[in-house]
Order: C-alpha cells, then sequence, then structure tokens
C-alpha cells in the first residue's frame, strides 16, 4: 500500500508546463493577436465597448448642443420631404440671430435631384433662392451644409455613371471623387451653385456610429467632416488654420496659437467618445423642426405676446451649437450607438463627435504592439496560475480566474476615468482558451496516470476510495470521521433453500448477476458499496462523497432493486433453466438514517472502508425484521423523514415501534411501498385499510382493527406475487387475536420487542 501511496502522490503532483509545450501553446494567443488585428474580433469588441459605455453613463460636455428635430410631427405639418427651402432658411436666420446660436450643421443634403416630379417648380425654386442667398450671403453665416459619399452610384453632367467612394489616406481606390455637393439652382432653369462657403461630410466609416473620417481629399480639395467645420466655426478658427498631419489635425487661432490637437487613426480617423443617450433631455435638449418655424414666423408677427413667446423659445439657443438633422424613423436615418441599443437619429453622431474635439476627451487605444504584449502576459500570468500544481491548485485555479476577471474590471476603470479603450475579447479569449487547452492537457495526462491506478488497485478496493486517494494525495490511515449517513443492508430470504437445488458454477452464475444488478444501481445514485457478505450486499449512502439527500437515494435504488429482481425473476423462469425457486427468490432489505463512523477500519497491515456504528446496527436489525413482517423494505423513522425532506415521491407505511436486539429504546419502523406515481389502485386501498388497522389496533380496538387488516389482506401486493407469503396484514390479523385473549395493560404503548436478531 506504501508503494501505491507514492505513485499516487506522483499523479497528485502534476508536474508544471515544459518549455516545449509552453512553445507548443504559444500560437493560441498570437492567432488571436491575428485574429484582432485582421478584424475578425471586430463585432465582439465592439459589444464589449458598448458595456463600458453603459457602465460608465452619460457625462457632461463643455459645450452646449441643441438638436432640431425634422421629426414625425413636422413631416404631417409640413408634409413629406423635400421641403420648400426657405423654411431652413428662416429657422436658421432665427437660431442665428435671435437666438444667438454659435453655429449650425444642417444634417440634409440639398440635391436638385431629390425633387419629386410634381412638385411646384415656381415655389421651390423661390425658396431655392432665399436659401442660396441665406448661405452665400457676404459674410457667410456660420451654418455647415451636408454633403456625403453616401449615394455610391450617380451620374454626372452628360449622365455617366459616377461612383463615389470615401476617399482613403491609407488605402486609396483608384481616382478620388468629390463628394455629393449641396446645389442650388438660380431660377427654374437657371445657373447651377455647388458650393456653399461652409460644407461638412456626415459619412462615417462602414455606416457606423463608431468611427468617423475627419475629412476627405478630392481634386485638390479638402473636405472637412461636419463635426470638425461646426469646431472651427465655434472656436472661430479661420479656414487656413486647419493644418493635416499624418497622426493628427491641429487648429490654430488667428493669432497662431494652437486652439486644438486632434488624434486620428488611419490618417483621417477619430472615434466617437459618446457623451449621453439621444433622449437625454439634460444633455440633448430637443426642439421640433415645425415648432422652430413656426416661432421663427412669429417674431415677425403683429401681435406682442406671439414676438414675446418667439423671443423666449430662441432664447433656449444662447451660444449653443444647432444641429438640424431628421428623426423620424421613415426617414431611414436612425442607427444604434453604443449608449443607445435600440437605432436613434444618427445626427446624434456629428453632436457627440463635436462634443468629444471640443472637450478634448478622445477615446484612445493601444497600438498592435502593445495589445500583444498586454495579450501575451495576461496569457502567461493566467495559464501559470491555471495549471498550478500542488495541494493548492484549487487555490491557483481560482486566483487565474480573479486575475482574468480582474483584468476586465481594469479594462471598464481605464475606460471610465481615462477614455482608453484597452482590448478585452483578444486578451480574455486568449488567456482563457490557452488555459482550457493546457488544463485539459493536463487532465488527461493526470486521468491515464489515475487510469493505471484504478486497474492495478480497483479490484481490492472501492473504485470511489482509489479516487478518494489519489485526489488527496494522503497516506492511507486507521481512523474514521463521524458523519450522517444512509445504511444499506439486503439479504436473500431462504437462500440455502434453493441454494440447495443449485450445483457451485450456477451459484456463482446467479449471484454474479443478482448481484451485479444490485451495485449497478446501488452506484448509479452515488452510494457507495461496503462489502459483499454471501449473498448479502452492504453500501452506505452519503460517504466518502457527501450527499444532502441520501435517504433519499437509498429509498430509490430499494425500490429499483426489488424491480429489477421481479425482472431477473421472469428471465429466469422464461429460460427454464433453473430451478423452479430461483423464480420466486426475494431480498430483504433494511434502510436507517443516522450518525455513523465512516473510515478505514481494521488492523495496522489491513484494513477496510467501512461504516460502523448503532445506526448501522439498527439498518441491520431492519433487515432481518423485514422476514417477520413479511415485508420487502424496511425503513426507520429518521429515513422516512430524511427522505420526505426531498418530496413526497415515496409512499411508506407504518408498521410497528419495535425494540431490536441488543437497544433499550423502541424506534419506529415503515415499509417502503413504492413510487407514488406508479402505485396501483390495490396497493393505495391496502395502504389506507391497514393504516386504518394500525391506529384501531393502538386504542385496542381489536374488532375494528382485525375487520381493516382482514380487508388489506386482500390486497396485499406480496399475497399477489407469492401466494402463500406472510405479509404485514397477516401479522397483525395472528397478534390481534393474541391480543383479544391476552389483553395488555392499561398502560399498554404498542411497543413489539424482537427476541431474536
Amino acid at each position: 500500500m506504501s508503494w501505491a501511496h507514492g505513485y499516487v502522490c506522483f499523479v497528485a503532483t502534476p508536474k508544471p508546463l515544459t518549455l516545449i509545450r509552453w512553445l507548443v501553446l504559444l500560437p493560441i494567443p498570437l492567432l488571436w493577436c491575428l485574429a484582432s488585428y485582421w478584424g475578425g474580433l471586430g463585432f465582439l469588441e465592439n459589444k464589449l465597448v458598448d458595456f463600458r459605455f453603459r457602465a460608465r453613463g452619460e457625462i457632461p460636455a463643455p459645450i452646449k448642443v441643441v438638436y432640431v428635430d425634422i421629426d414625425s410631427e413636422s413631416v404631417t405639418d409640413l408634409g413629406n420631404m423635400p421641403w420648400d427651402r426657405s423654411y431652413f432658411a428662416e429657422v436658421s436666420e432665427a437660431l442665428l440671430r435671435e437666438g444667438g446660436a454659435k453655429a449650425i450643421g444642417l444634417d440634409v443634403v440639398f440635391s436638385e435631384k431629390g425633387k419629386f416630379e410634381l412638385v411646384d417648380e415656381r415655389r421651390f425654386a423661390e425658396g431655392n433662392e432665399r436659401l442660396r442667398n441665406f448661405l452665400f450671403a457676404d459674410p457667410p453665416p456660420p451654418l455647415v451644409v451636408a454633403a456625403g459619399y453616401a449615394s455610391a452610384e450617380d451620374r454626372d453632367i452628360n449622365g455617366q455613371t459616377l461612383v463615389r467612394r470615401l476617399p482613403r489616406v491609407r488605402h486609396p481606390a483608384g481616382e478620388a471623387t468629390p463628394p455629393e455637393l449641396p446645389e442650388f439652382r438660380a431660377g427654374g432653369h437657371g445657373e447651377l451653385l455647388a458650393n456653399p462657403p461652409h460644407i461638412g461630410l456626415i459619412d462615417t466609416i462602414d455606416g457606423g456610429t463608431r468611427w468617423v473620417p475627419l475629412f476627405a481629399q478630392a481634386g485638390g480639395i479638402r473636405y472637412s467632416h461636419m463635426s470638425l467645420e461646426l469646431a472651427r466655426l465655434y472656436w472661430g478658427v479661420p479656414p487656413d488654420g486647419v493644418s493635416v498631419f499624418p497622426d493628427r489635425i491641429e487648429m490654430r487661432l488667428g493669432d497662431g496659437s494652437l486652439k486644438a490637437s486632434i488624434p486620428m487613426t488611419d490618417g483621417q480617423d477619430v472615434e466617437v467618445n459618446w457623451f449621453s443617450h439621444w433622449s437625454s433631455p439634460r444633455h440633448n435638449p430637443r426642439a421640433s423642426f415645425v415648432d422652430a418655424l413656426v416661432y421663427a414666423r412669429a417674431l415677425h408677427s403683429a401681435s406682442a405676446d406671439e414676438r414675446k413667446v418667439a423671443r423666449e423659445f430662441f432664447a433656449g439657443f444662447k451660444d449653443a451649437v444647432v444641429l438640424i438633422g431628421p428623426a423620424d424613423p421613415l426617414l431611414q436615418d436612425i442607427a444604434p450607438t453604443p449608449l443607445d441599443s435600440r437605432p436613434v437619429p444618427r445626427v446624434g453622431i456629428h453632436g457627440n463627435l463635436l462634443k468629444t474635439i471640443v472637450s478634448g476627451e478622445y477615446l484612445r487605444r493601444p497600438s498592435f504592439g502593445w495589445e500583444m504584449v498586454i495579450v501575451l502576459t495576461l496569457t502567461v500570468v493566467v495559464l501559470a496560475l491555471a495549471v498550478g500544481a500542488g495541494r493548492g491548485r484549487a487555490w491557483t485555479r481560482g486566483a487565474a480566474v480573479l486575475v482574468a476577471g480582474g483584468y476586465v474590471a481594469l479594462a471598464f476603470v481605464v475606460f471610465v476615468r481615462g477614455h482608453w479603450v484597452v482590448p478585452i475579447a483578444a486578451p480574455l479569449g486568449a488567456a482563457l482558451s490557452t488555459s482550457f487547452v493546457a488544463v485539459g492537457w493536463q487532465l488527461v495526462r493526470e486521468e491515464r496516470q489515475k487510469g493505471r491506478i484504478k486497474s492495478m488497485f480497483g479490484t481490492y478496493v472501492s473504485p470511489e476510495l482509489v479516487d478518494r486517494m489519489v485526489d488527496s494525495g494522503e497516506d492511507p490511515k486507521l481512523g474514521g470521521a463521524e458523519v450522517q449517513i444512509t445504511a444499506y443492508f439486503s439479504d436473500i430470504q431462504e437462500f440455502s433453500t434453493f441454494s440447495e437445488q443449485l450445483t457451485p458454477p450456477q451459484i456463482v452464475e446467479l449471484m454474479n448477476e443478482y448481484l451485479t444488478a444490485c451495485t449497478n444501481l446501488i452506484t448509479a445514485e452515488g452510494g457507495t458499496l461496503d462489502k459483499y457478505i454471501g449473498d448479502a450486499v452492504v453500501a452506505m449512502f452519503g460517504a466518502p462523497v457527501d450527499l444532502p439527500d441520501h435517504a433519499h437515494r437509498a429509498c430509490l435504488v430499494a425500490l429499483r432493486i426489488q424491480t429489477r429482481l421481479a425482472e431477473l425473476r421472469r428471465a429466469w423462469a422464461a429460460s427454464g433453466r433453473w430451478p423452479e425457486s430461483v423464480g420466486r427468490m426475494r431480498t430483504r432489505i433494511g434502510l436507517n438514517t443516522g450518525e455513523a463512523v465512516v473510515g478505514n477500519m481494521g488492523s495496522n497491515t489491513r484494513f477496510n472502508y467501512t461504516m460502523m456504528g448503532d445506526s448501522v446496527n439498527l439498518a441491520a436489525r431492519l433487515e432481518s425484521a423485514a422476514k417477520l413482517y413479511g415485508a420487502t423494505t424496511l425503513v426507520t423513522e429518521a429515513t422516512k423523514q430524511a427522505c420526505e425532506l426531498r418530496g413526497n415521491e415515496c409512499v411508506f407505511r407504518f408498521l410497528d415501534r419495535i425494540v431490536v436486539k441488543g437497544r433499550s429504546q423502541p424506534v419506529g419502523i415503515y415499509e417502503l411501498v413504492g413510487l407514488r406515481t406508479e402505485l396501483p389502485r390495490q396497493t393505495r386501498e391496502c395502504v389506507e385499510a391497514f393504516e386504518t388497522g394500525i391506529a384501531a389496533y393502538l386504542r385496542q380496538d381489536w374488532a375494528a382493527a382485525s375487520a381493516s387488516f382482514r380487508a388489506a389482506a386482500e390486497r396485499e401486493p406480496a399475497a399477489v406475487l407469492y401466494p402463500g407469503a406472510t405479509t404485514p396484514a397477516q401479522v397483525y390479523l395472528e397478534r390481534c387475536d393474541v391480543m383479544k385473549a391476552n389483553p395488555p395493560a392499561p398502560d399498554w404503548n404498542g411497543v413489539w420487542v424482537m427476541r431474536t436478531k
């Protein structure tokens, strides 16, 4: 046994990862790095960024942005777009002159191709003229008109197909084409003007709401994004004060002082830092376009009250940057954002990017080189802890989980406090997947070694004990612990009677089949086989593995063994190979729940993992008592109560209060009848009649008791299966006759004292 223990200790203390195994595992984190670099983790990483935005919540911005929505109410009152362009001129003029707005962004691409065929050409031309005159005034108003590459295909003045693609600085694709620019025709078919003083791109990368190109270069002209152009107007930076560098854009005031340095990715992109939800009244004040138009016209009303109300309305735009854009879902200019899971108006992109630029709170990401360092470092730390050896392995694996979780928490903290977007998907995925592979590899190696031990010693000791020896790494030693268990004893009734009719090989064959069936059912419910004593089976439930429902499991096993034995009897009878007595073989089972000493019992040189104690002896006595009562399975009141803690699945009937040989205190005993859902009506009626008889018996009403027991005896299941067999009802009928002839004392308590084991 000492040699076995040494081998067990070797298995329980695995070697740390060797250099070769580290090299084999290295490609896993490298593949995660490449997947991140090639964009394969983009969707997952974006979701993780969204979680960080929502954990951070809304933050204040140093600039006032107000939205004027082209909403459902505006479309209902003013009709479908395109509208009379004079509406935009009226609203914009009122916002700037009366409201004192610092700048306006018009998130509407004004195109001559957007007209309906049935539009009133004269009215459309007049509105076009009004807006054009407002935009091209001297000096021009701080109003940025939208341009964009959203319409991928268009036609030039000659009708030729024109493909527009957003020009990329780092990855150019063919000749750069200009965006779709706002167009204003002087009259019905007059001169077409297409370059207002302030133009701003409204495009985003891949049509999303995260990344925005700050500019596009085409035909020698640099087109700034609307948010960048609005920031320039808000600060009063002259057009020549904007300088583009490979990694940043600088904005300088007229005196040459640096106002802002905007970092860029891929030579032209910036990530939007979302400051608030779209529907946040505090951070995103909004008004309806039709209301703004009504109040703009009310400024010229003859009524002083109307003019006052209009001035109060526009007072809310003081020193604000105003964004006018579509908010009606039917206009199909909506998308989800990091703070809004449901699609919201995309005009909010310009407002949040403007806040990002003005506040200087840019989202920053580590370079790919630093990302690789993070991935490899986290993987090494988590992997080293996950495969930690020795008795502290559970602790080190828990520490590995804590380190991985701590990294995720750190990623959230640096985002909230410093606007750093450190990767989570690649580092966490690399660390966990590499650790899973390493731990799985380790477990396979350990299981192979454990299998060798089990194959060598499993025939001498129980598999549960072998597992316990391997996992604990402790020397086997004498002693035990007092634990709560359910003890199981079974024995074949009158085994010697029919065994006399069998040859030794037949006895071995029969017992092997029977004991195999019993053992399989016991172990299937987590029970532990203690020993075989001839045809008897001794087992325990609740040790060495703790089972909170051990009593319930033991009761289920007892019922299943009786069912399985019935199947075996039918098979044996049908085979014609066995004597008739084998087809009537019955087994008795005794169960008791209580404290017992469980552990290694025996001598210093040879011992057995078993159970000892008064509760164990009581289970053995119940197995013997089952014969006296004509029952198949007897359980104590403790077992019944513990079983019923898990529900009323099992049906019990009270049989007696007895004092078994060797004990002085009585114990209540019950017969385990069956499962409630499978109980035949005849059996239910038998139990009900028997319980009525027991009640009469205990109050010494022998006549009533006999009548009830007689009714129960006619329905006893054992009487049907084994004609002539003793049944509990018959036992009590005989007792009633004895009690009638020899009445007990007035203080009789109904306890029956057993004289034999």
